[in-house]
């Protein structure tokens, strides 16, 4: 199921609001300056491995980048490992790696993390019990979830009230109405809220969608709730991503992304060399330096695209 575009969303916009949920985010250092080159092939001989953003970097809405799928293939060719990092929570791995080769990007299952699997991993992990409601597209499967006890919220009303936590994956349908109803639920009753798609925005082909990130830390203000994200710039999903490669050494790595604010800012965060696409995504239209010097959130390269 498709996003649609907010036409209330631009690049100013969204770069504000990250910029004002700064403080919630990680922090990092970042190099005094940086050098721009026209696509990624340069870069291919300076890192020994590549953690690609998916939306801006490999497609735009349903459309691939041009040129992405064949760099894939020379990053393969020159002996460099990959792995796509998405934040995309609202589809199952299986539906995802259907739709990334329906647009003509070959990916492999060990080289895709996905924010969803890591949240699913992590809560795991610490035996989070009870009944988690899942904000997701109606119809989403749910059961590559287990062992978290999962049910999606669209489909039973109750939930509102009888669910021991919310998992946000997707925010396709929701809107203030949805997000007043859930504020009136926790004031209710504070319970635990999981993002585990931390963007506020993500670019379509018309504009930009409003995503589980935006939504997410607006509930940040509620007293007893306890609120988590998984997935860019958090330190779970780059220590997922690294680990899927072998655990190499970070500064021997490039995060490729469109976004400063999660894929630049959560790359440097984990010691990784980070580069911006420029063209396709968050600052397609744009010249990105203006807002590089705004936020001080500086990537070793800016990239015309893939």
């Amino acid at each position: 199921m498709t996003a649609t575009a907010s036409p209330s969303t631009d690049t100013e916009w969204a770069f504000a609001r990250y910029e004002a949920l700064r403080p919630a985010l990680p922090a990092a250092r970042f190099p005094d300056r940086w050098e721009g080159v026209d696509s990624l092939a340069p870069l291919i001989e300076r890192f020994d491995a590549f953690v690609l953003d998916a939306y801006g970097v490999l497609n735009v809405g349903e459309r691939p980048v041009p040129g992405a799928a064949e760099r894939l293939e020379a990053m393969r060719a020159a002996g460099r490992r990959l792995v796509v990092l998405t934040n995309g929570a609202s589809s199952d791995r299986a539906t995802a790696l259907a739709r990334y080769r329906t647009l003509g990007l070959r990916l492999e299952d060990h080289e895709v993390v996905a924010s969803r699997d890591v949240a699913r991993d992590v809560l795991a992990a610490e035996g989070a019990g009870g009944l988690w409601a899942a904000i997701s597209y109606p119809g989403a499967r749910l059961d590559d979830l287990a062992p978290l006890r999962v049910a999606p919220l669209a489909w039973d009303a109750r939930l509102w009230e009888a669910a021991d936590g919310f998992l946000f994956l997707g925010s396709q349908g929701w809107d203030d109405r949805a997000q007043a109803r859930m504020i009136e639920a926790l004031t209710a009753r504070p319970r635990p809220v999981v993002v585990a798609n931390p963007d506020v925005v993500a670019p379509l082909e018309g504009g930009f969608s409003l995503e589980p990130g935006h939504f997410g830390h607006a509930l940040a203000h509620l007293p007893g709730v306890r609120l988590r994200f998984f997935g860019k710039p958090y330190a779970d999903a780059f220590a997922a991503a690294l680990a899927r490669l072998g655990n190499p050494d970070p500064a021997r790595v490039a995060m490729v992304g469109d976004t400063l604010h999660t894929d630049v800012l959560g790359g440097r965060a984990a010691g990784m060399g980070t580069v911006l696409i420029a063209r396709h995504g968050l600052f397609r239209g744009h010249d990105p330096a203006g807002f590089i010097t705004a936020s001080g959130i500086v990537p070793d390269y800016v990239a015309q695209t893939t």
